[in-house]
């Protein structure tokens, strides 16, 4: 090859390297995949507490970082197949937003990294080997504290001290729904209170537990913490305010949907959370290694518009440890 044949080949490979490079950039760009239990409007919020903590952390996302969403729809049926469809995507991470879409997750791989979000009992229903060590490829954050509900119960009847039959909106599907049934029966009992557990099979059956309600002429609601029933919020807390019961919910979206009174973590709290355990994935830790996290956060929401609506009085006492005050 003679000089100027040499120059010339060297020239074009110095050329084609950054076109080379610009071409390869976006393959290096981490995918998170971001599985869903319900729709895109139901997560706007923690989606976006999600992102800001990507953003606290560095990550822009759609420029360093990117995410592909699947949203579920409240339809446990599709949970496997999108789990299955961000494997088949070889995303970086899987970001789990509850207990069930964590174990479908599971079950769709066992070498991708995954990180739930809201699990309420992460040991005892099989997600993870323990606490301190999960083991294998997932880890996360949980959702439930010790004695939570009988804190709920017990606040619900310091607002509204003649309430003495409660109905107890609850999901079966998930494992760890009877373990919270049983731990509000117990409160219930020292609060002489009685309890009736209503279970809903899909969202179909939710109009089955409203008429229920009614017909035993229940006094007030307690929702317990579901995913699922979370994306019903709105139907849940108009049919409280509508027949005039006092209810108490697990989450202030609820209460800044029209409920009550909520009382429970702060979901967009482990939403910021979580995108710390997705940086230090991507820098090289195994999920194994990161010990599930409890809930850091607690939060006491009043709706007083909704109170007044209802002709409630809140205690004083009660106004002056909440979070938060919706008026």
């Amino acid at each position: 090859m003679n000089r100027r044949a040499f120059l010339a080949v060297l020239g074009g490979g110095l050329l084609a390297a950054p076109l080379a490079a610009e071409a390869q950039s976006p393959s290096k760009v981490p995918r998170i995949g971001f599985l869903a239990t319900n729709s895109p409007a139901e997560y706007q919020d923690l989606r976006e507490a999600f992102r800001q903590g990507l953003g606290d952390l560095g990550y822009v996302v759609g420029q360093s970082i990117a995410i592909e969403h699947r949203w579920a729809e409240g339809r446990a049926e599709r949970f496997s197949d999108l789990a299955v469809e961000l494997v088949g995507l070889k995303v970086d991470v899987i970001v789990a937003t509850s207990s069930p879409l964590a174990l479908a997750a599971r079950s769709a791989t066992s070498t991708i990294p995954i990180v739930f979000v809201t699990a309420a009992d992460p040991v005892g229903q099989g997600i993870v080997a323990g606490i301190a060590r999960p083991g294998g490829n997932v880890t996360g954050f949980s959702l439930l504290a010790p004695e939570i509900v009988a804190r709920q119960l017990q606040i619900l009847k310091e607002a509204v001290p003649t309430v003495s039959r409660v109905a107890v909106l609850s999901n079966p599907a998930n494992s760890y729904t009877a373990r919270l049934v049983k731990e509000t029966e117990v409160a219930a009992r020292s609060l002489r209170v009685r309890v009736y557990p209503l279970a809903l099979r899909g969202a179909a059956a939710l109009d089955g537990a409203f008429s229920t309600i009614i017909k035993e002429r229940l006094g007030a609601l307690f929702v317990l913490f579901d995913p699922v029933l979370l994306g019903h919020r709105a139907r849940i807390t108009e049919f409280a305010n509508k027949n005039r019961l006092p209810a108490m919910y697990p989450h202030k979206e609820y209460a800044e949907a029209g409920g009550l009174i909520a009382y429970g973590a702060d979901l967009r709290d482990n939403f910021r959370r979580a995108a710390t355990y997705v940086d230090k994935i991507l820098k090289g830790t195994k999920p194994g290694d990161l010990p599930v996290e409890q809930p850091t956060k607690f939060e006491l929401v009043i709706n007083l518009k909704t109170a007044k609506a209802l002709g409630l009085t809140i205690p004083p006492s009660l106004l002056q440890r909440a979070d938060q005050v919706i008026e």
